[in-house]
């Protein structure tokens, strides 16, 4: 295990301050919708009425405040996050594995929360009636939140993490292993979709709505179909880590590959261009949900010790040089992580605080500073 120097220690524990400070002000502002992404410059949030495919990632992190402070305040905004969302469990969008998972599961796993849990189990519930048995996938749906090129037939890797531990912790609680076995079909599905032989990951997939069989791949949010947009990787390594834990140690080898990848084109300062195929501009959230996933898979294959140095490395990277500081030489508000880039292609929020960033940081910092356990979640 790659031990931390003090100095590393206490950046680490004022760069959690920090974004607690942060998450105080998005409160004032998260009563009249979810945060989704925020001007870096002023802290000012765009808000989603309805969560869009982010808003479970505010509630992630109100679970996560409250695992660092102990504080009841916190546990019960993430509870009222939860029974918020819990009127998506229907909607047509396999993104309700980011809702549920973060928004619900997280606060149950970590403190236990009955609406919390009750609010997570309607999302899996509703994600399992959404699975083609005969594609053995869960569509995109008719509402998935992109702008073209979703609907029954067609699949993206952005549906597995979150997805895939929700329904496999569903299974357990509900005591029917056929939500698992979904879990399972579904991960395997998107290895066959989006994981090129290189290891490079394509972020979405159409397909044969009656036998699975891939027709094409292609991409909603990268430089083209043929390049590797930065998120799609970073979701590949989280989803099947979590694969990995909550259902078969079957997709270890394709968590590694697609880890392995990441690393090999990883800039030497860190942090992911929001393409890899493009360079700049940076995406802080792509290189947080990376470096979450490392620590994970540090842990499933503890042989790969330098996983962990490396998502040491990039969790400092983002912390010293992305988040911004406490003091009168810097007047936007401290806590935020800066250079988001949501979607490059629609130039949209492409320099922006963006609120699954934030998650991950979080989450990130918490596992190496030992308040989580890295497979916890």
């Amino acid at each position: 295990m790659t031990e931390m120097d003090a100095q590393t220690v206490r950046r680490f524990d004022d760069a959690v301050a920090r974004m607690l400070s942060r998450a105080e002000i998005t409160e004032r502002a998260a009563t009249r919708g979810f945060p989704h992404f925020a001007d870096q410059n002023t802290g000012e949030w765009t808000l989603s009425p309805d969560g869009h495919w982010t808003g479970g990632f505010w509630g992630g992190l109100l679970a996560l405040a409250a695992a660092t402070t102990g504080e009841a305040r916190h546990a019960e905004l993430a509870g009222d996050v939860a029974r918020r969302l819990t009127v998506r469990a229907s909607s047509k969008t396999a993104f309700r594995g980011f809702l549920f998972f973060y928004g619900a599961g997280v606060a149950h796993l970590i403190g236990q929360s009955a609406p919390a849990r009750e609010s997570a189990l309607a999302g899996a519930r509703g994600l399992a009636a959404s699975f083609n048995h005969d594609a053995g996938v869960i569509p995109l749906g008719d509402e998935a939140e992109e702008a073209d090129a979703v609907g029954e037939g067609a699949a993206n890797i952005d549906a597995v993490p979150g997805t895939v531990p929700l329904l496999a912790w569903a299974a357990g609680e509900l005591d029917q292993p056929e939500l698992a076995e979904i879990a399972r079909r579904h991960a395997e599905r998107h290895i066959e979709y989006c994981v090129r032989a290189d290891g490079s990951v394509c972020q979405s997939a159409a397909f044969d709505q009656s036998t699975g069989a891939l027709v094409r791949r292609y991409t909603h949010k990268g430089l083209a179909d043929d390049s590797t947009w930065a998120r799609a990787q970073a979701w590949a390594m989280l989803g099947f880590a979590q694969a990995t834990h909550w259902v078969s140690r079957d997709f270890l080898d394709t968590a590694l590959t697609v880890a392995d990848w990441w690393l090999e084109h990883l800039p030497a300062d860190h942090v992911a261009p929001w393409d890899f195929d493009a360079g700049a501009p940076r995406d802080t959230s792509a290189t947080a949900i990376a470096a979450a996933a490392l620590l994970k898979l540090s842990v499933l294959a503890p042989d790969r010790t330098h996983y962990r140095e490396r998502a040491l490395a990039m969790v400092d990277a983002l912390v010293t040089r992305f988040l911004t500081p406490v003091g009168e030489d810097d007047t936007r508000p401290a806590g935020i992580l800066t250079s988001g880039c949501f979607d490059h292609r629609r130039g949209l929020a492409i320099d922006n605080e963006l609120v699954w960033g934030d998650y991950f940081l979080v989450e990130c910092l918490l596992v190496l500073r030992g308040v989580i356990r890295a497979t916890a979640l």
